[in-house]
């Protein structure tokens, strides 16, 4: 099925929204319009309370008492237009995520919902702060500036040079970020500034967080929401992130007899969290079983028991028998804090059921003391094995989803894609309009033809998209062949790429990117500015010291690489200082990399070409952002082209001098050799001309 859908002008808000929820509030919008001339904040209410996702959350009554609010956010409201009312409709829809307690959608801790947050809840401000206090507290650059008050603004002042953020992502995920990577002077110029927050949410988007609606300028403004949204991300991914069979086989113990060991695979970690405290909860006598983290903790009897369970020698009897919610609560507080759990929340906020900061607190008593079993009996779990390049490949393309902003969030590939409808999101978000959202069915998914359905139409639409899918139908998906999935999400991923790549090529009338033609483009930037190294294909072997990432990333924006911190490569040591360094490198220059260190030493085919191509892509969009003033003279163009390469042979080492002239040599090259040539042989004829005056 084919169709352009309802595209927007504002890129995040397209990644926002899936063409499902567009279509809908299209329609609603039009309606509006064709009963009035102008559209006000007066006129939203009667059309939101009927869309899907805010109807169970709120009253007409209670969007009329919201909306007023929004209007110090925005620009005036007297005449919206469609944009505008999408971003009021998002705007309700994480209040009404909020209001659930947290967990209505499958790992809503861990959704984009966060980053969007219009209101500033200052307990969890104040555990955030203790937090960052806590663990960056000793760190070298930073422990001048902590700890923060956390009742001052201190912690949004002091992210707007990005340093703290990036050193906090490390916190969440250690070794994410190669730290030699920041600029850590004390005081920063904006283009380092900038460089900083573009590694902070690229490196945050490579672990997982969502930062579809957040851009460098909101970190340097300290921007408030934005950035407890982001932390709050980070944070709950450092907390849960042991809890997997994988990470931590002792929770085989959590599966009982008649479950399946599949349907606990696919449990969200949250989910796996509550799984656990219920289970200590029954061997302790409790007789309720807790569905969240809000109001079935608010009482505090069920911590009291956890605890009562998990560490009985500093349980105090009365603890169960106090008849105040309140009381209990702090009593339970002191018995944590004589388990070496620091307090991060009040006996208020237990009472008033913070969903966020009871979570943590749960966690935290977690990592503290779990109380699983040691003795052998999770020997099934470890048995568990899986091909370590399949790993790698599941994490990437699952962090790859994740980042597209559809409204399902992947925990496991190759369990969470069965039922076939991630994968139709992906699709449609990758292809907008190609899914029929008709014929296809939402999780929770109990018939299993449903699930076949839905793969059918998965395959189909990639045998539009001319994939390789021979003898392949929607089985094979609904069985979760880890083969067949891997192959169709590297054909999609790859061809997502490549389409990106094809739509900044506007001269190319309608041609195709190749592979071949990505790694040409690479080898002519390396060469053009004057250095050697060269690969044969995404197999080089060479590949694995780093060299020719390093070349290419310094030959489109010199200032990004530090040659100092480069080593020359040889050893296994040195291919891995160099392949942290060009991840980090690569993000802090503006591209979206989701691969790991190792699949460069390694030389990771598929890895390479994205790599190199995302590299490609960051540098067509420089020139395109710039096309209208290179433009003016192509014969101006080559003669720049021409004297500027020569003089730059004339230093083979990279220098910091001359760096405005190379990024401009950068620019007028990318203009000849990508933009203004169809023809190939003609791409190639122009091409060699500007090398040879660049190596005479």
């Amino acid at each position: 099925m084919s169709g352009v859908g309802v595209i927007v002008s504002d890129p995040w808000l397209q990644s926002q929204l899936t063409q499902v929820e567009l279509r809908s509030l299209n329609s609603k919008f039009a309606a509006l319009k064709n009963q009035r001339e102008k559209v006000t904040l007066e006129d939203l209410p009667p059309a939101l309370v009927k869309v899907k996702s805010l109807t169970s959350a709120f009253k007409e009554k209670e969007i009329r008492e919201i909306l007023p609010d929004l209007a110090s956010d925005y620009a005036t409201y007297d005449d919206l237009d469609f944009e505008s009312f999408l971003r009021i409709y998002l705007i309700l829809r994480d209040k009404a995520a909020d209001k659930s307690g947290g967990l209505k959608h499958s790992a809503s801790f861990l959704k984009a919902n966060s980053t969007t947050l219009h209101t500033i809840n200052q307990s969890e401000k104040g555990s955030f702060v203790h937090h960052i206090n806590r663990y960056l507290g000793d760190d070298p650059f930073l422990r001048q500036f902590l700890p923060l008050d956390p009742d001052s603004d201190g912690l949004y002042e002091l992210v707007k040079d990005g340093v703290l953020l990036c050193k906090f992502i490390n916190i969440a995920v250690p070794g994410t970020i190669d730290e030699r990577a920041i600029n850590t002077k004390r005081v920063l110029n904006p283009w380092e500034r900038n460089e900083n927050h573009t590694l902070c949410l690229n490196s945050a988007r490579a672990v997982g967080c969502s930062v579809v609606n957040i851009g460098t300028q909101d970190l340097a403004e300290g921007r408030p929401h934005l950035v407890l949204g982001l932390i709050s991300q980070l944070i709950k991914i450092q907390l849960l992130a042991d809890l997997s069979l994988k990470k931590m086989p002792q929770l085989i113990e959590l599966v009982e007899d008649n479950d399946d060991i599949e349907e606990f695979l696919r449990l969200p970690p949250e989910k796996v969290l509550l799984k656990w405290l219920n289970f200590h909860l029954k061997k302790g006598g409790y007789k309720k079983t807790v569905g969240n983290f809000s109001s079935d903790l608010k009482d505090a009897k069920a911590y009291a028991f956890l605890l009562n369970v998990l560490a009985p020698e500093h349980c105090d009897p009365a603890t169960l028998n106090a008849e105040d919610d309140l009381e209990r609560a702090n009593m339970v507080l002191e018995h944590a804090e004589r388990m070496n759990c620091k307090r991060y929340l009040t006996a208020e906020e237990i009472v008033e059921g913070s969903s966020y900061l009871n979570l943590a607190f749960v966690a935290q008593i977690f990592h503290e003391r779990n109380g699983l079993s040691t003795d052998g009996r999770f020997s099934f779990a470890e048995m568990m094995t899986e091909d370590i390049q399949s790993c790698r490949d599941e994490r990437c393309y699952r962090l790859w989803i994740n980042s597209l902003g559809i409204d399902s969030y992947v925990n496991n590939v190759f369990e969470d894609v069965r039922n076939g409808w991630i994968l139709l999101e992906v699709l449609d978000k990758v292809y907008p309009g190609s899914v029929n959202w008709k014929h296809a069915s939402k999780p929770p998914i109990k018939m299993p033809f449903k699930k076949v359905e839905n793969c059918n139409q998965v395959v189909k639409i990639g045998k539009e998209m001319r994939f390789s899918l021979v003898n392949v139908d929607g089985n094979d998906i609904v069985q979760g062949n880890k083969k067949l999935i891997l192959g169709f999400l590297w054909q999609l991923m790859r061809t997502h790429m490549l389409q990106l790549l094809k739509n900044l090529r506007t001269r190319t009338r309608g041609k195709d990117m190749s592979d071949t033609e990505i790694m040409s483009w690479a080898n002519r930037k390396v060469k053009i500015m004057g250095r050697k190294s060269q690969i044969e294909s995404f197999k080089d072997k060479s590949l694995s010291s780093g060299l020719f990432f390093l070349d290419l990333l310094w030959a489109v924006e010199p200032r990004v690489v530090n040659w100092n911190l480069v080593t020359k490569g040889e050893a296994e040591d040195e291919k891995r200082l160099n392949a942290t360094y060009i991840v980090s490198v690569a993000r802090k220059l503006g591209c979206s990399v989701f691969l790991l260190p190792e699949d460069i030493v390694d030389v990771n085919q598929k890895m390479m070409l994205i790599l190199t191509a995302s590299i490609m892509y960051w540098s067509l969009q420089q020139k395109s952002s710039s096309s209208s003033e290179s433009s003016s003279s192509d014969t101006s163009s080559t003669h720049s082209t021409t004297t500027t390469c020569t003089s730059t042979d004339a230093s083979p080492a990279p220098s910091v001098t001359g760096e405005d002239d190379v990024s401009s040599l950068n620019e007028e090259v990318s203009s000849l050799t990508i933009e203004e040539d169809n023809d190939a042989d003609i791409l190639s004829d122009v091409t060699s001309v500007s090398e040879e005056a660049a190596i005479e």
